[in-house]
């Protein structure tokens, strides 16, 4: 939203913006209140869901959270796992997917690349995925699935 509201601000230029323009800002309106129970949700039950997508991913890849010498990630891990969902609960409030992608994901990116776990990510946001379904109502996952998603592929290992 606050992506889109600047980028309209820098192209009206003195005029008006058209019905089409503010399309986007109607849509927000109509969508607030269930942007606001989800995320005040995603809220309330962070602790829960990252326990339980922790416990997916381990039964997905036992070694997931594993490093190269044998520590223990799993504190790095979890704290990953957690600002990834709270920017994606801010980027479901604000409805600002492209905020999230510029500021957390890109950066993120390259970390997780340069340590060669871009599979956890993979891992991490697919076992997420499956725990916010369980948790959330069908209009509130359709919010927060596709940016999971989005996170998913863009901090995943490449084709």
């Amino acid at each position: 939203m606050l992506s889109q509201l600047e980028r309209l601000s820098r192209e009206l230029d003195g005029r008006y913006a058209s019905d089409a323009e503010l399309a986007f800002v109607i849509d927000y309106v109509r969508s607030f209140n269930l942007r606001v129970q989800t995320y005040q949700k995603l809220q309330e039950l962070e602790s829960t869901i990252v326990q339980q997508a922790c416990v997916k991913m381990r039964a997905i890849d036992p070694g997931v959270f594993v490093g190269k010498n044998q520590e223990d990630l799993t504190r790095k891990c979890v704290r990953d796992l957690v600002y990834g969902l709270r920017a994606t609960a801010l980027a479901v409030l604000l409805n600002d997917p492209d905020a999230l992608q510029e500021e957390l994901l890109l950066w993120l990116q390259t970390i997780m690349r340069s340590l060669g776990k871009s599979h956890v990510c993979d891992i991490m946001y697919s076992a997420l995925q499956d725990v916010i379904k369980q948790h959330l109502t069908p209009p509130q996952a359709n919010l927060v699935c596709p940016l999971l998603e989005s996170n998913r592929r863009i901090l995943g290992p490449t084709a």
